[in-house]
């Protein structure tokens, strides 16, 4: 790869990583600022206080559990975090991974990063201290950016679908077709789409009364669950995430589907066998995580419709946002010869 576009990626790479920071920091205040009447602190009717303070059961009501879910959680956490930054630095680092797809798979374990982030340092805090407790502030930065890079992962596993479909279906226009400025662009978009999820499911959450002592029977603040608990009607609220999930999981999900159905028609016209296990091998790694990533939200979603239980929803949503982001570096680097490769460049330099 030229000098230029090396430098192109490394530039599109920071950027992104600028951006999901500065949401980090500013999605949430501009909600506050564009629209401050729908942002109550709101405790009503009774027993009104005037810091609201929400309280999140997590896994179990057992003490002498805490320190093992600790223990358990903290593990892999720091695994999600060691697995994610080993791939982003050695695509940085090679420049034989300074190509489309392991620029998006980068971004991708940035996205899980984030997403790990969002939720499990506050459980291993919560599981530390024996403590509940999560403020009404708190409640709703989960509330934004736990939507916000759930749809980043989903966008990028879409993305990164076609990035496959154009390598496999024409080869030969790949470099052409897959420039620089269209990987930065859709990762681009793919924030932003993001971004206005995440707002959405702010703002409506922000809508709504708490009576006091709200026990959400779950380690994160979730809207589904913040609906059932809240005074006021949320009949409105339940169709509009219903039909966010509907929109902004089910469009991804069927460009993926489509990308794959094309792949698959392209490949069976290969006549030679071996051909089409090469052409096979490069989408194993990403069709895995596809599956993981759906696989695990979809059981997720009909845990809570079959179960009467909310908190085997939370037992069961541990796989959706602890162990899939820390699977996903592991599934591409065991399955790639040129991340190991890459990886093992990189320790021999350390030492």
């Amino acid at each position: 790869m030229p000098v230029d576009l090396f430098h192109l990626f490394n530039s599109l790479s920071l950027s992104l990583s600028l951006s999901l920071s500065l949401s980090l920091c500013f999605s949430l205040p501009l909600s506050l600022y564009l629209f401050p009447k729908m942002c109550p602190i709101c405790i009503e009717p009774q027993n009104q206080t005037g810091e609201s303070e929400f309280f999140l059961l997590g896994l179990s009501d057992d003490p002498e559990l805490h320190p093992l879910l600790f223990g358990l959680f903290l593990s892999m956490y720091l695994v999600t975090m060691l697995g994610n930054l080993l791939m982003i630095l050695a695509v940085i680092s090679d420049s034989h991974l300074h190509t489309p797809m392991y620029f998006f798979l980068s971004n991708l374990s940035l996205a899980d990063i984030s997403f790990s982030t969002t939720t499990v340092p506050k459980m291993l805090v919560n599981l530390q201290t024996h403590s509940k407790s999560i403020t009404y502030a708190g409640c709703l930065t989960q509330v934004t950016l736990f939507p916000l890079f759930t749809c980043m992962d989903s966008l990028l596993l879409a993305v990164m679908a076609y990035d496959r479909l154009v390598a496999i279906c024409q080869p030969l226009h790949y470099l052409v077709i897959m420039s620089p400025g269209l990987c930065g662009l859709l990762v681009l978009l793919s924030f932003f789409i993001s971004l206005l999820v995440s707002q959405l499911h702010y703002l409506m959450v922000s809508q709504l009364s708490f009576c006091a002592d709200v026990e959400i029977p779950h380690f994160l603040c979730e809207p589904s669950q913040l609906f059932k608990l809240a005074c006021s009607d949320t009949f409105t609220n339940d169709i509009l995430i219903y039909f966010i999930g509907a929109i902004f999981g089910g469009v991804p999900l069927s460009g993926i589907l489509f990308s794959y159905y094309k792949i698959v028609s392209s490949i069976l016209r290969i006549p030679s066998s071996g051909s089409k296990y090469k052409a096979f091998s490069t989408c194993g790694s990403h069709l895995s995580v596809v599956c993981l990533f759906y696989g695990t939200g979809l059981g997720v979603y009909l845990s809570s419709a079959v179960s009467s239980s909310p908190r085997k929803d939370a037992v069961a949503s541990v796989m959706y946002t602890v162990v899939t982001p820390m699977l996903n570096p592991f599934i591409y680097s065991l399955r790639n010869r040129d991340i190991k490769r890459a990886l093992w460049r990189m320790v021999q330099r350390i030492g």
